[in-house]
C-alpha cells in the first residue's frame, strides 16, 4: 500500500499570529561563532540578536528575572561554548545587569542600554583583596563629597574585567562592618586611575577574568548606583539569582557531559561488547543521573522563591547542591573517560573549570552554614500538614 502523501502545513491565520521559533532556531545567531568564542563575543552576538532580554520578565531587567528564560539562555550558551564563556554571560545576566538597573541616573541608563544591546560588557566587581565571601571586610573605599567621588582599592578575580567598558564596583563609604556602609559605583573602564590586569589563569582566559586596580579614580556623583548605603542589601538580593542561575547552568552542563560520556561508553569496545555493558560502569553513570535529576527538581522547586521573593535560604541550598552535584558528576565522568579524558578540551579540563561551581559566588562550606542557620524552618517545611501533633 503506497505511503499517504504528506499533508501540507496550514499557514497561520490572522488570529493565530506568527508561530514562535523553535528553541534551536531561536539561538541560531550563536551558530555563526566558533566554539572557541570568548565571553565578550558571545555576549555581543546575544545582544545583537535581542536575546538578552529573554532572561527577564516582560523583557525588562527592572521587572525581575524570568527563571525559564534565564535557564534557556544559559543552556543555549553552554551547549555551544566553553565554561569560561558561559560564566561571562551568567554573571552579567543574573547579577550585574539587575544591580546596574537599580541606577536611576542617565549614565546608568546609558550603560544598561549599551550592555543589553551587546555593544559593551560590564563587570560585577564585588570581591576584593580580602577573602571573597567576607564582603563586610572589603578594603576598596569611595569618598563621597558634594563635588564628586574618589575610589581607591583593588578587585580580584572578576569575570569580564579585561573586556568590560563598565565596572560595577562595590566600595565602602564608611569604616566598619555594618551592612549599611557599602555602596555601588559605576566606573568607566577608561577613567583615569583605572588599571586592568588579566588573571594568571589559562583555564578562564575566555571569560576576561582579571584584577582591577582603582588609584584615586575621580568621578561625578552620577556614577553612584542605587541609594548610598544599600550596596550589600542590593548585592544580597541579586546574588540569590546568580545562585539560581548556577544551579540551572549546572543541570545543563551535567546533562551535556553525561550525554557525551554515554556516547563514548557505548562506542568504546570492551571484550565482546562495549564499556557500557559493564555493570559497575552503568551503576556509576546511573548514580550521576540521579544526582542531576535531584538538582533539576530542586532548581524547579526553588525558582520562584529565588527569582520572585529573593529567598536567600533557597538560594544557598541551590548553591550548595549545584557545587556538590557538578563536582560529583564530572569526577565520575572523568574516571569513565579514562586516558581519553586528558586530551586538550577534554573532560579533565572541563572538570577543572567546573570547580568554580563550588567556589565562585560563595564557597560550598559558607552557603551550607547559611542553610544550617535555618535548620528548624527547613525541617518544618518537610512536614506534611496534619501528620504531626
Amino acid at each position: 500500500m503506497p505511503d499517504s502523501p504528506p499533508v501540507p502545513a496550514s499557514p497561520p491565520t490572522p488570529d493565530q499570529g506568527t508561530p514562535p521559533a523553535p528553541p534551536a532556531a531561536r539561538y541560531a545567531a550563536l551558530d555563526a561563532l566558533p566554539a572557541t568564542a570568548t565571553g565578550a563575543e558571545v555576549w555581543a552576538a546575544l545582544g545583537r540578536a535581542g536575546l538578552l532580554t529573554r532572561a527577564y520578565r516582560d523583557g525588562a531587567v527592572t521587572a525581575g528575572t524570568d527563571p525559564d528564560g534565564l535557564a534557556d539562555l544559559l543552556t543555549a550558551v553552554d551547549a555551544r561554548f566553553s565554561i569560561p564563556a558561559t560564566l561571562s554571560a551568567s554573571v552579567q545576566l543574573a547579577t550585574a545587569l539587575p544591580v546596574l538597573a537599580a541606577g536611576r541616573t542617565p549614565l546608568a541608563r546609558q550603560a544598561l542600554d549599551e550592555v543589553l544591546s551587546g555593544r559593551a560588557t560590564v563587570t560585577l566587581a564585588a570581591s576584593d583583596a580580602t577573602t571573597g565571601t567576607d564582603l563586610a571586610a572589603l578594603r576598596t573605599e569611595v569618598r563621597i563629597a558634594d563635588d564628586g567621588l574618589t575610589l581607591t582599592g583593588t578587585k580580584r578575580w572578576i569575570a569580564n574585567t579585561t573586556t568590560a567598558a563598565w565596572h560595577l564596583v562595590l566600595a565602602r563609604h564608611r569604616p566598619g562592618r555594618h551592612f549599611t556602609h557599602f555602596t555601588w559605583v559605576l566606573v568607566p573602564a577608561d577613567a583615569s586611575g583605572v588599571t586592568v590586569r588579566a588573571a594568571d589563569s589559562a583555564l578562564f582566559a575566555p571569560s576576561g577574568t582579571g584584577h582591577l586596580t582603582l588609584d584615586d579614580v575621580r568621578l561625578d556623583r552620577d556614577h553612584l548606583v542605587g541609594r548610598t548605603g544599600f550596596g550589600l542589601p542590593l548585592f544580597a538580593r541579586h546574588i540569590a539569582t546568580e545562585r539560581l542561575a548556577g544551579a540551572q547552568w549546572g543541570v545543563a552542563l551535567c546533562r551535556r557531559v553525561l550525554a557525551d560520556t554515554h556516547r563514548h561508553l557505548t562506542r568504546r569496545p570492551h571484550g565482546d561488547g562495549t564499556l557500557w555493558d559493564l555493570d559497575p560502569v552503568r551503576q556509576r553513570f546511573a548514580a550521576c543521573l540521579v544526582r542531576v535529576r535531584e538538582l533539576h527538581a530542586l532548581a524547579a522547586d526553588c525558582a520562584d522563591a529565588v527569582a520572585l521573593r529573593h529567598d536567600a535560604t533557597a538560594a544557598a541550598a541551590l548553591k550548595a547542591a549545584a557545587g556538590s552535584t557538578v563536582n560529583h558528576v564530572l569526577a565520575a565522568c572523568g574516571q569513565l573517560w579514562g586516558a581519553e579524558g586528558f586530551t586538550t578540551g577534554g573532560i579533565q579540563e572541563i572538570r577543572a573549570q567546573a570547580a568554580l561551581f563550588d567556589i565562585g559566588g560563595g564557597a560550598g562550606e559558607v552557603v551550607l552554614g547559611a542553610v544550617a542557620d535555618t535548620a528548624e524552618a527547613a525541617l518544618d517545611g518537610l512536614v506534611r500538614p496534619g501528620t504531626l501533633p
